[in-house]
């Protein structure tokens, strides 16, 4: 039986519905202002260096922005400008324009429209120390046992190059102008002028010359490259070119890389360049005969890079001198390049490879060092830590060095002054600072370790 619905009853049922359609889940703006606004909590405090730091805090969920306070004093009376109510929509502040090693106290609130919190916790922070200056110890005074040297380049000769060279170094290498692709651009015809620049400025200041390098495949001229001749006329030439060279500085460059980088990184093996190709696998011994002829008094080094991690190429290298040395072919020296990074090879290491070339009464030169501090690639900017930690490797090295034989000693060679100028920014294509100078021609910490490698 259908119900029939009395007015009274229509009239009660219209009003709860009506009430019903008019709530929400939304609170109006009456009940929003009466939710309860909360401090700030859980203050985390990072990035701390002598002229700023960071603060993070917990969102407060019904706050719309947040007010700010730094002071000298925990009272908040000396307030540090902006940071008196500096106001911001995020939960995080970078504080900075401060005093090294100084104190500050930081605290903020939330804010909601006109409506305030309670103020945080106070936070006390201070400002790391200032950095005291390196020390600026000329390398060449306390290396008294063998020679600092410094890879240079003819635009590079004057201005603050030209005083640092000076002071600190006593050896000096040509970086790429003493290979043969400058040195002998085209068939008939050689140019020394860049070379004599270079020869010409030790000379004048009383520096030794480490010549590098009369054969290195990758420095090598399309026209040797590409030599017409015969395999005799060949050999003639590059008898001529290593006899024409050495013979033009006999009394002024002291030492010849010879040949550079000969072995391929894996197998052991000879690299296949056009001079092995040309003059066969003796062509090496055949240049070290050609430069003892041209100079008798200058030493002579075979030069190669990864000689302290790659095992299969040291022992080719070593090998290839134990021959020479039992057949009384001329070689004096060996030369780990020393490309490293902060991170490694390890000092015991380093130490161990080396004695592998002072046991066989060769000298060794560490001859192109520099040390990577960014091979991730996880750093925009060089960091204290990672400073801290290039200097301790070169530390290694140089405690490394200084600590083999006297009658193995010969240079210490750094490849490059300041770390923009460095073949390995453009060789790895990323931020590095490798060397022992910044770009302002300032001494880095890599140039204390060098220093207490030596103590």
């Amino acid at each position: 039986m259908r119900k029939i619905f009395q007015l009274s009853e229509i009239k009660i049922l219209f009003i709860f519905l009506f009430c019903w359609s008019c709530s929400s889940d939304e609170p109006d703006d009456n009940s929003m202002m009466q939710l309860e606004l909360n401090s700030p909590q859980n203050l985390v405090v990072t990035q701390i260096n002598e002229t700023a730091f960071q603060i993070t805090w917990d969102a407060v969920s019904s706050a719309t922005s947040y007010q700010s306070q730094v002071s000298l004093t925990p009272s908040f009376d000396a307030f540090v400008a902006p940071y008196d109510n500096l106001e911001d929509s995020g939960n995080q502040i970078n504080v900075i324009n401060l005093e090294s090693g100084t104190s500050y106290f930081f605290k903020v609130r939330s804010v909601r429209d006109d409506k305030y919190s309670e103020y945080s916790e106070v936070i006390e922070v201070t400002t790391e120390n200032a950095a005291e200056p390196e020390p600026d110890t000329p390398l060449k005074e306390v290396a008294t046992t063998f020679s600092v040297g410094m890879a240079v380049s003819t635009s590079k000769l004057g201005g603050q190059w030209d005083a640092i060279y000076k002071r600190e170094y006593n050896n000096i290498t040509a970086e790429w102008e003493m290979k043969m692709n400058i040195m002998y651009p085209s068939e008939g015809n050689y140019d020394f002028s860049k070379a004599d620049l270079i020869v010409d400025y030790a000379v004048a200041n009383n520096m030794d010359v480490h010549g590098h390098a009369l054969i290195w495949h990758a420095a090598t001229p399309s026209w040797v490259e590409n030599f017409t001749g015969t395999d005799e006329e060949f050999s003639e030439m590059v008898e001529d070119y290593i006899k024409t060279t050495v013979s033009r500085y006999a009394g002024k460059v002291r030492s010849w890389d010879v040949v550079n980088e000969a072995f391929e990184d894996s197998g052991g093996v000879l690299r296949n360049s056009v001079f092995r190709q040309r003059m066969g696998d003796d062509y090496i011994e055949k240049c070290y005969q050609w430069t003892r002829e041209a100079d008798p008094n200058c030493l002579i080094f075979y030069n190669d890079y990864n000689m302290v991690i790659n095992e299969t190429k040291r022992m080719a290298a070593l090998n290839m001198v134990d021959d020479f040395i039992d057949r009384g072919v001329p070689i004096d020296g060996f030369g780990f390049q020393m490309h490293i990074s902060y991170n490694g090879p390890s000092k015991s290491l380093i130490a161990s490879t080396s004695k592998e070339v002072t046991d066989r009464g060769l000298l060794l030169h560490f001859s192109e060092l520099d040390v990577r501090a960014n091979p991730n690639n996880d750093l925009s900017s060089l960091t204290v830590e990672r400073s801290e930690q290039q200097k301790n490797k070169v530390k290694e090295v140089v405690e490394v060095y200084n600590a083999i034989p006297e009658s193995s000693k010969f240079a210490l060679t750094i490849w490059g002054l300041r770390d923009p100028d460095s073949w390995l920014i453009d060789f790895w294509g990323q931020n590095d600072w490798p060397l022992l100078y910044d770009a302002n021609f300032n001494i880095k910490k890599a140039h204390t370790g060098f220093l207490e490698g030596l103590e």
